[in-house]
Protein backbone atom coordinates (compact mmCIF):
# COMPACT_ATOMS: atom_id res chain seq x y z
CA UNK A 1 0.00 0.00 0.00
CA UNK A 2 1.45 3.40 -1.37
CA UNK A 3 0.61 6.42 1.08
CA UNK A 4 0.26 10.27 -0.15
CA UNK A 5 -0.63 13.10 1.53
CA UNK A 6 -3.53 15.20 -0.56
CA UNK A 7 -4.11 19.02 0.76
CA UNK A 8 -6.78 21.71 -0.05
CA UNK A 9 -4.79 25.06 -0.41
CA UNK A 10 -7.94 26.93 -1.23
CA UNK A 11 -9.07 26.46 2.56
CA UNK A 12 -5.89 29.18 3.06
CA UNK A 13 -2.45 28.14 2.65
CA UNK A 14 0.62 30.69 1.20
CA UNK A 15 3.78 29.18 -0.82
CA UNK A 16 5.29 28.49 2.72
CA UNK A 17 3.15 26.65 4.02
CA UNK A 18 2.76 23.91 1.47
CA UNK A 19 6.88 24.04 0.98
CA UNK A 20 6.70 23.31 5.05
CA UNK A 21 3.76 20.65 5.05
CA UNK A 22 5.31 18.57 1.91
CA UNK A 23 9.43 18.40 3.45
CA UNK A 24 7.66 16.87 6.31
CA UNK A 25 5.93 14.83 3.89
CA UNK A 26 9.21 13.74 2.66
CA UNK A 27 10.48 12.91 5.65
CA UNK A 28 7.92 11.35 7.46
CA UNK A 29 8.15 8.41 4.01
CA UNK A 30 5.37 9.07 2.62
CA UNK A 31 5.04 8.63 -1.47
CA UNK A 32 3.62 11.74 -2.29
CA UNK A 33 2.22 15.44 -1.96
CA UNK A 34 -0.68 16.35 -4.03
CA UNK A 35 -2.61 19.21 -4.06
CA UNK A 36 -6.62 20.55 -5.09
CA UNK A 37 -6.46 22.57 -7.57
CA UNK A 38 -9.46 25.14 -6.86
CA UNK A 39 -9.09 28.94 -6.80
CA UNK A 40 -11.95 29.33 -3.96
CA UNK A 41 -12.56 27.83 -0.52
CA UNK A 42 -16.21 26.02 -0.47
CA UNK A 43 -17.44 26.30 3.04
CA UNK A 44 -17.21 28.91 5.28
CA UNK A 45 -13.86 31.76 5.57
CA UNK A 46 -12.53 34.22 3.76
CA UNK A 47 -9.63 31.41 2.32
CA UNK A 48 -6.77 34.19 3.43
CA UNK A 49 -4.68 34.82 2.08
CA UNK A 50 -6.16 33.28 -1.19
CA UNK A 51 -5.45 30.98 -3.84
CA UNK A 52 -2.04 29.95 -5.33
CA UNK A 53 -1.79 28.47 -8.57
CA UNK A 54 -1.15 24.42 -8.53
CA UNK A 55 0.89 24.18 -10.99
CA UNK A 56 2.95 27.51 -10.36
CA UNK A 57 3.12 26.13 -7.00
CA UNK A 58 4.37 22.33 -7.93
CA UNK A 59 6.82 23.50 -9.72
CA UNK A 60 8.79 25.29 -7.01
CA UNK A 61 8.51 22.16 -4.89
CA UNK A 62 9.37 20.10 -7.33
CA UNK A 63 12.97 22.64 -6.92
CA UNK A 64 12.61 22.11 -3.45
CA UNK A 65 12.01 18.58 -2.82
CA UNK A 66 14.19 15.35 -4.20
CA UNK A 67 12.05 12.24 -3.14
CA UNK A 68 8.47 12.50 -3.26
CA UNK A 69 5.98 12.11 -6.09
CA UNK A 70 4.20 15.57 -6.60
CA UNK A 71 1.29 16.30 -8.43
CA UNK A 72 -2.82 17.25 -8.99
CA UNK A 73 -6.41 15.89 -7.74
CA UNK A 74 -7.64 17.11 -10.18
CA UNK A 75 -6.86 19.77 -12.15
CA UNK A 76 -9.68 20.78 -13.88
CA UNK A 77 -10.15 20.72 -17.69
CA UNK A 78 -11.84 24.46 -17.66
CA UNK A 79 -8.76 26.15 -16.06
CA UNK A 80 -6.26 25.92 -18.81
CA UNK A 81 -6.13 25.01 -22.90
CA UNK A 82 -4.59 21.57 -23.02
CA UNK A 83 -1.24 22.52 -25.25
CA UNK A 84 -0.17 24.96 -22.69
CA UNK A 85 -1.28 22.76 -20.02
CA UNK A 86 0.84 19.95 -21.57
CA UNK A 87 3.98 22.33 -21.55
CA UNK A 88 3.50 22.93 -18.06
CA UNK A 89 3.47 20.06 -16.27
CA UNK A 90 6.28 18.52 -18.86
CA UNK A 91 8.31 21.22 -17.41
CA UNK A 92 7.31 20.61 -13.75
CA UNK A 93 8.51 16.98 -14.39
CA UNK A 94 12.00 17.84 -15.62
CA UNK A 95 12.48 19.88 -12.97
CA UNK A 96 11.13 17.22 -10.45
CA UNK A 97 13.63 15.21 -11.88
CA UNK A 98 10.66 12.74 -13.33
CA UNK A 99 8.05 12.97 -10.12
CA UNK A 100 5.28 14.58 -11.49
CA UNK A 101 1.86 13.00 -12.04
CA UNK A 102 -1.36 14.71 -13.46
CA UNK A 103 -4.86 14.48 -12.46
CA UNK A 104 -7.58 15.76 -14.50
CA UNK A 105 -11.01 16.24 -14.40
CA UNK A 106 -13.89 17.85 -15.88
CA UNK A 107 -14.44 20.79 -13.58
CA UNK A 108 -17.24 21.19 -10.90
CA UNK A 109 -17.26 24.35 -8.70
CA UNK A 110 -19.34 26.86 -10.53
CA UNK A 111 -18.49 29.56 -7.99
CA UNK A 112 -14.88 30.02 -8.77
CA UNK A 113 -15.33 30.36 -12.63
CA UNK A 114 -17.94 32.83 -11.94
CA UNK A 115 -15.58 34.30 -9.26
CA UNK A 116 -12.22 34.68 -11.53
CA UNK A 117 -14.21 34.99 -15.11
CA UNK A 118 -13.82 31.16 -16.39
CA UNK A 119 -16.10 30.29 -18.38
CA UNK A 120 -18.72 27.26 -17.38
CA UNK A 121 -20.14 25.08 -19.49
CA UNK A 122 -22.66 22.68 -19.04
CA UNK A 123 -21.72 19.46 -17.47
CA UNK A 124 -21.53 17.16 -20.64
CA UNK A 125 -19.28 19.57 -22.57
CA UNK A 126 -17.12 20.13 -19.29
CA UNK A 127 -16.64 16.56 -20.23
CA UNK A 128 -16.53 16.74 -24.19
CA UNK A 129 -13.25 19.34 -23.32
CA UNK A 130 -12.23 16.26 -20.55
CA UNK A 131 -11.61 13.92 -23.34
CA UNK A 132 -10.50 16.15 -25.93
CA UNK A 133 -7.76 17.36 -23.32
CA UNK A 134 -7.06 13.60 -22.61
CA UNK A 135 -6.40 13.39 -26.52
CA UNK A 136 -4.07 16.20 -26.62
CA UNK A 137 -1.99 16.14 -23.81
CA UNK A 138 -1.32 12.70 -24.30
CA UNK A 139 -0.68 12.86 -27.89
CA UNK A 140 1.48 15.98 -27.23
CA UNK A 141 4.24 13.77 -24.85
CA UNK A 142 3.86 10.73 -26.76
CA UNK A 143 4.97 12.07 -30.36
CA UNK A 144 8.16 11.09 -31.01
CA UNK A 145 11.18 14.06 -30.86
CA UNK A 146 11.41 15.68 -34.42
CA UNK A 147 8.06 14.81 -35.39
CA UNK A 148 4.73 17.35 -34.62
CA UNK A 149 1.50 16.45 -33.32
CA UNK A 150 -1.66 17.65 -34.73
CA UNK A 151 -5.42 17.30 -33.69
CA UNK A 152 -9.00 18.42 -34.91
CA UNK A 153 -12.12 18.42 -32.70
CA UNK A 154 -14.89 19.81 -31.79
CA UNK A 155 -13.10 22.51 -28.89
CA UNK A 156 -9.58 22.27 -29.48
CA UNK A 157 -7.33 22.77 -32.62
CA UNK A 158 -3.67 21.98 -33.08
CA UNK A 159 -1.52 22.25 -35.94
CA UNK A 160 1.80 20.72 -36.75
CA UNK A 161 2.51 21.67 -32.62
CA UNK A 162 5.97 20.65 -32.11
CA UNK A 163 5.27 18.59 -28.87
CA UNK A 164 7.96 19.95 -26.83
CA UNK A 165 8.83 20.27 -23.97
CA UNK A 166 9.13 16.26 -23.32
CA UNK A 167 8.57 15.22 -19.72
CA UNK A 168 11.51 13.03 -18.26
CA UNK A 169 9.03 10.09 -17.15
CA UNK A 170 8.82 7.70 -20.23
CA UNK A 171 6.56 7.74 -22.09
CA UNK A 172 4.56 10.05 -20.19
CA UNK A 173 3.53 11.29 -16.40
CA UNK A 174 0.94 8.86 -14.87
CA UNK A 175 -2.52 10.01 -15.66
CA UNK A 176 -5.09 10.56 -13.01
CA UNK A 177 -8.71 10.32 -13.46
CA UNK A 178 -11.13 9.44 -10.85
CA UNK A 179 -14.58 11.12 -9.44
CA UNK A 180 -17.82 9.45 -8.87
CA UNK A 181 -19.46 9.64 -12.50
CA UNK A 182 -20.70 6.12 -13.55
CA UNK A 183 -20.36 6.33 -17.19
CA UNK A 184 -17.84 8.59 -19.13
CA UNK A 185 -15.19 8.84 -16.17
CA UNK A 186 -15.14 5.23 -16.18
CA UNK A 187 -14.67 4.50 -19.64
CA UNK A 188 -11.93 7.92 -19.40
CA UNK A 189 -9.82 6.21 -17.58
CA UNK A 190 -10.04 3.07 -19.19
CA UNK A 191 -8.87 4.63 -22.19
CA UNK A 192 -6.57 7.47 -21.06
CA UNK A 193 -5.63 6.88 -17.64
CA UNK A 194 -2.95 5.07 -15.56
CA UNK A 195 -4.70 5.61 -11.89
CA UNK A 196 -8.40 5.88 -10.99
CA UNK A 197 -9.08 7.29 -8.00
CA UNK A 198 -12.18 7.29 -6.19
CA UNK A 199 -12.04 10.33 -3.61
CA UNK A 200 -13.69 9.80 -0.03
CA UNK A 201 -16.28 7.79 -0.13
CA UNK A 202 -17.17 4.21 1.61
CA UNK A 203 -15.48 1.44 1.12
CA UNK A 204 -18.32 -0.19 0.09
CA UNK A 205 -18.91 2.83 -2.52
CA UNK A 206 -15.56 2.62 -3.63
CA UNK A 207 -15.37 -1.46 -4.48
CA UNK A 208 -18.74 -0.28 -6.83
CA UNK A 209 -16.33 2.64 -8.83
CA UNK A 210 -13.50 -0.38 -9.29
CA UNK A 211 -15.67 -2.82 -10.58
CA UNK A 212 -17.67 -0.23 -13.30
CA UNK A 213 -13.83 0.92 -13.67
CA UNK A 214 -12.69 -2.98 -14.55
CA UNK A 215 -15.77 -3.06 -16.85
CA UNK A 216 -14.68 -0.20 -18.72
CA UNK A 217 -11.17 -1.52 -19.10
CA UNK A 218 -12.80 -4.76 -20.17
CA UNK A 219 -15.07 -3.09 -23.14
CA UNK A 220 -12.10 -0.52 -24.32
CA UNK A 221 -9.69 -3.92 -24.69
CA UNK A 222 -7.31 -1.88 -22.43
CA UNK A 223 -5.26 -5.30 -22.03
CA UNK A 224 -5.38 -6.22 -25.36
CA UNK A 225 -4.05 -2.66 -26.24
CA UNK A 226 -0.98 -3.70 -24.74
CA UNK A 227 -1.86 -1.18 -21.74
CA UNK A 228 -0.69 -1.68 -18.21
CA UNK A 229 -3.48 -2.76 -15.26
CA UNK A 230 -4.74 0.58 -14.47
CA UNK A 231 -3.20 1.26 -10.42
CA UNK A 232 -6.35 1.85 -8.28
CA UNK A 233 -6.47 4.55 -5.35
CA UNK A 234 -9.17 5.97 -2.95
CA UNK A 235 -8.91 8.77 -1.15
CA UNK A 236 -9.65 9.18 2.94
CA UNK A 237 -10.50 11.97 4.51
CA UNK A 238 -8.76 11.70 8.15
CA UNK A 239 -8.75 13.25 11.63
CA UNK A 240 -7.12 10.92 14.16
CA UNK A 241 -5.27 11.78 17.60
CA UNK A 242 -4.07 10.07 20.37
CA UNK A 243 -6.86 10.71 22.42
CA UNK A 244 -10.87 11.22 21.02
CA UNK A 245 -11.06 14.54 22.42
CA UNK A 246 -8.05 15.54 19.79
CA UNK A 247 -9.33 13.14 16.82
CA UNK A 248 -12.55 15.41 17.65
CA UNK A 249 -11.05 18.81 17.66
CA UNK A 250 -9.32 17.64 13.67
CA UNK A 251 -12.92 16.72 12.54
CA UNK A 252 -14.07 20.37 13.47
CA UNK A 253 -13.93 21.69 10.25
CA UNK A 254 -15.70 18.49 8.74
CA UNK A 255 -18.66 19.64 10.20
CA UNK A 256 -18.72 23.06 8.41
CA UNK A 257 -20.95 23.56 5.48
CA UNK A 258 -19.78 23.00 2.39
CA UNK A 259 -19.96 23.11 -1.12
CA UNK A 260 -18.54 19.35 -1.18
CA UNK A 261 -20.81 16.20 -1.64
CA UNK A 262 -20.85 14.02 1.53
CA UNK A 263 -17.83 12.15 2.53
CA UNK A 264 -16.75 9.03 4.89
CA UNK A 265 -13.94 10.21 7.04
CA UNK A 266 -11.42 7.97 9.46
CA UNK A 267 -12.26 9.86 13.00
CA UNK A 268 -10.62 8.24 15.63
CA UNK A 269 -7.40 5.95 16.36
CA UNK A 270 -4.43 5.35 14.46
CA UNK A 271 -5.63 2.04 14.93
CA UNK A 272 -8.77 2.85 13.13
CA UNK A 273 -6.84 4.47 10.24
CA UNK A 274 -4.98 1.17 9.64
CA UNK A 275 -8.28 -1.08 9.76
CA UNK A 276 -9.66 1.23 7.13
CA UNK A 277 -6.48 1.27 4.45
CA UNK A 278 -6.69 -2.35 5.11
CA UNK A 279 -10.12 -2.61 4.11
CA UNK A 280 -9.58 -0.52 1.08
CA UNK A 281 -6.38 -3.02 -0.07
CA UNK A 282 -8.81 -5.89 0.01
CA UNK A 283 -10.97 -4.13 -2.34
CA UNK A 284 -7.82 -3.65 -4.72
CA UNK A 285 -6.90 -0.45 -3.71
CA UNK A 286 -2.87 -0.20 -4.09
CA UNK A 287 -2.49 3.57 -3.03
CA UNK A 288 -4.39 6.34 -0.49
CA UNK A 289 -4.54 9.58 -0.55
CA UNK A 290 -4.83 11.08 2.33
CA UNK A 291 -6.74 14.25 2.91
CA UNK A 292 -5.45 17.08 5.56
CA UNK A 293 -7.41 20.08 6.27
CA UNK A 294 -4.69 21.91 8.60
CA UNK A 295 -1.49 23.03 7.31
CA UNK A 296 -0.14 24.19 10.54
CA UNK A 297 -1.03 20.78 12.21
CA UNK A 298 2.51 19.40 11.86
CA UNK A 299 1.58 17.03 14.42
CA UNK A 300 -1.32 15.28 12.74
CA UNK A 301 1.18 14.27 9.75
CA UNK A 302 3.93 13.03 12.01
CA UNK A 303 1.29 11.08 14.09
CA UNK A 304 0.37 9.43 10.89
CA UNK A 305 4.03 8.78 9.53
CA UNK A 306 4.65 7.56 13.07
CA UNK A 307 1.83 5.46 14.13
CA UNK A 308 0.64 4.54 10.82
CA UNK A 309 2.84 4.03 8.25
CA UNK A 310 4.83 1.51 9.90
CA UNK A 311 2.11 -0.91 10.21
CA UNK A 312 1.59 -0.93 6.24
Amino acid sequence: MRICVFTEPHRGADYEDQLRFARLVEAGGFEGFFRADHFQAMGAGSGLPGPTDAWLTLGALARETSRIRLGTLVTSATFRLPGPLAVMVAQADRMSGGRVELGLGAGWYEREHTSYGIPFPPAPERFDRLEEQLAVITGLWRTPVGESFSHRGDHYQLVDAPALPKPVQVPAPPIIVGGRGPKRTPELAARYADEFNMPFKSVAETARAFQRVAEACDRTGRADAGQPPLVLSAGVVVAIGRTDAEAQRRAGPLHVKSALPPEDPVVGSPAQLVERLGEFSAIGASRIHLRLIDFNDLDHLELIAGEVLPQL
